[in-house]
């Protein structure tokens, strides 16, 4: 089995990859501009980069190498590397200033999407090169939300509903939280037992921080500064209770499986893949609040401006190749972004044997009718998801984050 990697750390990256954004004013990418458009095919066999900033490799690598294999007279090799979301923006950006780019293609979040869409470092490829990705026509409705975010630069390669949901160990949660004020009346009867992790930090804790305005009913659940009175009210209640913050969902997971918490945020990737992985327990449990809403989540590849045009063309074939429905079955791992398709009718029935048999042993069957049975939400755009973790981090749990 192979290790999770952290997912939030590049929630964590927003404030970081803002203000190396602001660092200077928006424009075409330096000095180098697109190597002029994009062929059908490339010209000749070409290198790929591929730079991954997401965890997305682990759901995409066996997607990327099974055309790698098919088509070696496209493409000749491929590296990958990985970094953190902080480093993506000054990474992209020192290339293109230096009129050499040597990142062919880049797997983001909504973060760093949205940061260099501020500073204009991808290629824009739609609806330019719409015909050439027909996978896109077939997304899910909430995979196609998703790729509203992208803009013109940003196509959508995984996807999944998210949370947020609560898990527990039925041994010492025999009546778990049904609702938001059942689960203060939790906190507060069990003091130190309901845990999320900094929202900066962690997937599942930013997810519920997200999905705490639809669950209360707050005015504008897109606007954390003017319209989340009930959100803030309801967390600094909650914080009354809370004896720390882990500073990632990884902690939360541990502490659950040892006890010393009860009850924490999760998703549904955060409540299968640790399972799998041993990290908690099997017979653990997961918790919707009544009226929930889903708040969604993406993966996206984004072309850096430079990147010259027989590359272009190769990505964009990988691309196509990726969005099918064989490839992305493969998506669906070992529940790490679950489900993890972003095209409609891909069944687990057709995943690899690895997939099915994780999801199979390790999976919830309501998950199904509960992606069916709730709305789904995109998430906060990236500036007023940092001024939501501005103040989380100022008036309610940046005191109690475990360093």
């Amino acid at each position: 089995m192979r290790a999770r990697p952290s997912t939030g750390r590049v929630a964590g990256a927003l404030t970081v990859l803002l203000a190396l954004a602001a660092c200077s004013a928006p424009d075409s990418g330096g000095s180098t501009a697109p190597q002029g458009d994009a062929p059908s095919r490339p010209s000749r066999a070409v290198t790929l980069n591929i730079l991954d900033v997401a965890g997305n490799l682990q759901l995409t690598q066996g997607m990327i190498e099974d055309f790698v294999a098919r088509h070696t007279d496209l493409v000749s090799r491929v590296t990958y590397s990985k970094a953190t979301a902080p480093e993506l923006v000054g990474k992209i950006k020192a290339q293109q200033d230096a009129g050499r780019v040597d990142i062919d293609l880049v797997l983001t979040g909504v973060d760093g999407l949205s940061a260099g869409l501020q500073q204009g470092l991808w290629t824009p490829l739609l609806p330019k090169y719409a015909d050439r990705l027909p996978g896109m026509r077939d997304y899910l409705p909430g995979a196609a939300a998703m790729q509203k975010l992208a803009g013109d630069a940003g196509v959508t390669v995984t996807y999944y509903p998210s949370g947020p949901l609560l898990e527990y160990l039925p041994a010492k949660v025999p009546n778990p939280p049904r609702t938001a004020q059942e689960l203060l009346a939790y906190a507060k009867a069990n003091p130190g037992a309901v845990q999320y992790a900094r929202p900066s930090n962690s997937g599942p804790g930013r997810t519920l921080l997200m999905g705490l305005p639809y669950l209360l009913g707050d005015r504008d659940p897109k606007d954390p500064v003017n319209g989340w009175d009930k959100t803030w009210a309801y967390l600094k209640e909650l914080d009354k209770s809370i004896t720390l913050y882990p500073s990632g969902t990884s902690e939360t997971m541990k502490n659950l499986a040892n006890g010393s918490a009860k009850i924490v945020a999760t998703t549904t990737g955060w409540d299968i893949n640790p399972r799998v992985l041993g990290t908690v327990p099997k017979e653990a449990k997961v918790a919707a609040l009544q009226d929930f809403h889903w708040v969604t989540d993406a993966h996206y590849a984004v072309i850096p401006r430079g990147v010259p045009a027989d590359d272009q063309a190769a990505v964009l074939m990988l691309l196509a190749h990726m969005l099918t429905k064989e490839q992305q079955a493969k998506a669906y791992d070992q529940g790490y972004f679950y489900p993890g398709p972003a095209v409609k009718g891909v069944e687990l029935a057709t995943a690899p044997q690895e997939s099915r048999e994780a999801i199979q042993e390790y999976g919830r069957p309501e998950y199904a009718g509960l992606i069916a049975s709730h709305p789904l939400e995109v998430p906060l755009g990236a500036k007023e998801l940092v001024a939501a973790f501005d103040r989380w981090d100022r008036e309610i749990g940046g005191s109690k984050v475990r360093k």
